[in-house]
């Protein structure tokens, strides 16, 4: 007999992003909403941090009117202080944004339960171990002061935490409300994150890492500690990639239950050609003044312009990898007189706009004479220190008139109030030639996926779960000519790995115009594939086996 699906009448998904812009996860669960809400035809309630009361929250819109007695009971009652509205974003999702302050002072007794119930030790908790813990245990009460009051065991309710951030507040609703199917992703593990980070050999010896050893040695007890019992205690535990379950059957002792990968919604994409093109030609257009305004130089549109970005993640993120792959592009014959532009658009200790550089884009003069410390558009706290700096230098990346290679630091987010570039990350990703994402740890990469969105030919690596999913699209390693190529990484093929990103940028700039269209529609058409109306299908897996679960408890 055919199994029958189960599916959620309500789902909490519970995150720090949750109006909250940081990073990958943020891009998650702000695309995903829309298609959830719509298949799954649940109740989609996410719940996140109230972390913006004194000024307006332009990602979040109240609504009093919605659940308005509740919300006074869980006041008056039970001292939860929620604030109740809508998610701008597509899908208008229901948002609850909770105050987790008064919960500090319960801290040691909220730990206590925390050890007594489910052995997570928070015994060596430091930094923001406290805040995230005060917000998932507040997040948590929310939903079981809700549960209370309008729901009961005939309804089929999710309650599903993103990250070690949430995994506490996911703990007490299994033990609060068992009849609450409880699902937990890791988006990352963060011993592994911390291997890597550490310049440790992560891949190569990958059998002999035990997880509570290394969060000894990298002083991540307590972290480790909620992620891995959240993992092995939860009705269904999920990630985004086939690499990182690898990860946490490793570190974390549990195998997951299901991969659900990370897709994204089109609506940030250009709606029509002729938008697409105006918006290319923008993009390269402010690109470029920067840079001559930046160099003192007079490039034209036949620049050849190359980006990363991400986390300022040093090694995990491949920026180390990057710069050496110019380096070797610089000794390249091949590509001599070709004029090559790389940004590095990656947030650092950002300080201020240039204001030299600001003067200069406002006038319409040129000069011949380069700015000085031409490699960075802002100025940083950490001038001297700064590592992409650092390297740039020590490899002779002078940013000189004369050389054919210029490297830029942007270590700022572009939202479009920088004050240089004044345009969104995604207004400028659409008018490069190439994007490199060299990863070393990767889970998963929103970064190259939205470059390929954008119909950018970009380069991953198969040590990030978008290049394997890409690969398995293939059935082979993947090339340029196919949109995205993945590169072969290990911990001990540097080398090997730098030249073919290098080769990679070869062969965009001696392909004719014919075949560089080719690689934008197959960048473009890859990314197609992972559209969350392919991948949402996953989250419905995982949700069935939570409710399965506890249906059979």
């Amino acid at each position: 007999m055919e199994k029958t699906t189960k599916n959620p009448d309500y789902i909490f998904a519970v995150s720090w992003e949750v109006c909250n812009k940081v990073g990958g996860i943020y891009t998650v669960l702000s695309t995903q909403a829309k298609t959830l809400i719509e298949k799954s035809g649940a109740t989609l309630i996410y719940i996140g941090p109230d972390l913006n009361k004194d000024y307006d929250n332009p990602l979040f819109k109240e609504d009093t009117s919605l659940f308005a007695p509740w919300q006074r009971v869980a006041w008056e009652r039970d001292g939860l202080a929620v604030r109740i509205g809508r998610w701008n974003i597509p899908g208008s999702p229901i948002v609850f944004l909770v105050d987790f302050l008064p919960f500090y002072p319960m801290r040691d007794w909220i730990y206590g339960k925390a050890w007594e119930l489910f052995q997570v030790d928070s015994l060596h908790s430091y930094g923001d171990y406290d805040e995230a813990s005060m917000f998932s245990y507040a997040a948590a009460m929310i939903a079981r002061s809700f549960y209370n009051y309008y729901l009961n065991e005939n309804y089929s309710v999710v309650y599903h935490a993103h990250e070690w951030m949430t995994g506490l507040g996911a703990l007490f609703i299994k033990h609060y409300i068992p009849q609450i199917a409880t699902v937990f992703t890791t988006h990352a593990t963060s011993i592994g994150r911390s291997i890597a980070g550490n310049n440790k050999p992560l891949y190569d010896y990958f059998e002999g890492y035990n997880g509570d050893q290394m969060a000894r040695e990298l002083n991540m007890e307590s972290k480790h500690s909620v992620e891995k019992r959240t993992a092995q205690l939860v009705d269904c535990f999920t990630t985004v990639s086939e690499i990182t379950a690898r990860e946490c059957t490793q570190l974390l002792e549990r195998t997951p239950d299901a991969i659900t990968v990370n897709g994204f919604e089109g609506d940030f994409l250009p709606p029509t050609p002729e938008k697409f093109s105006e918006k290319y030609s923008a993009a390269r257009k402010r690109m470029l003044l920067v840079a001559n305004r930046l160099f003192g130089t007079s490039w034209g549109d036949d620049t050849v312009i190359i980006g990363t970005g991400g986390r300022y993640e040093f090694r995990n993120k491949g920026l180390d990898m990057f710069i050496e792959s110019m380096k070797l592009l610089r000794e390249d014959k091949r590509v001599e007189g070709r004029h090559i532009l790389a940004y590095i658009n990656v947030p650092g200790w950002v300080s201020e706009p240039r204001r030299d550089l600001q003067e200069r884009l406002t006038k319409k003069s040129r000069t011949s004479v380069p700015l000085n410390v031409p490699q960075t558009t802002h100025w940083l706290h950490n001038m001297g220190e700064d590592r992409i700096l650092t390297m740039l230098g020590s490899l002779g990346f002078y940013n000189r008139p004369a050389d054919d290679i210029h490297i830029v630091f942007v270590p700022c987010y572009l939202d479009g109030r920088d004050g240089i570039f004044n345009l969104s990350y995604y207004d400028l990703l659409i008018g490069q030639d190439l994007a490199l994402f060299p990863s070393y740890y990767e889970p998963w990469g929103y970064t190259p996926l939205e470059s390929s969105a954008f119909r950018v030919p970009t380069v991953t690596t198969d040590l990030a779960g978008f290049g394997l999913w890409v690969n398995s699209l293939k059935k082979r390693p993947s090339e340029l000519s196919d949109g995205v190529k993945v590169v072969h990484r290990t911990d001990s093929n540097w080398n090997d790995a730098s030249m073919s990103i290098k080769e990679a940028v070869v062969e965009w700039i001696l392909a004719d115009g014919k075949k560089r269209q080719k690689m934008r529609t197959a960048a473009g058409n890859i990314a197609e594939k992972a559209l969350w109306k392919h991948f949402i299908v996953n989250y419905e897996k995982a949700y069935d086996i939570a409710l399965t679960k506890v249906s059979n408890q």
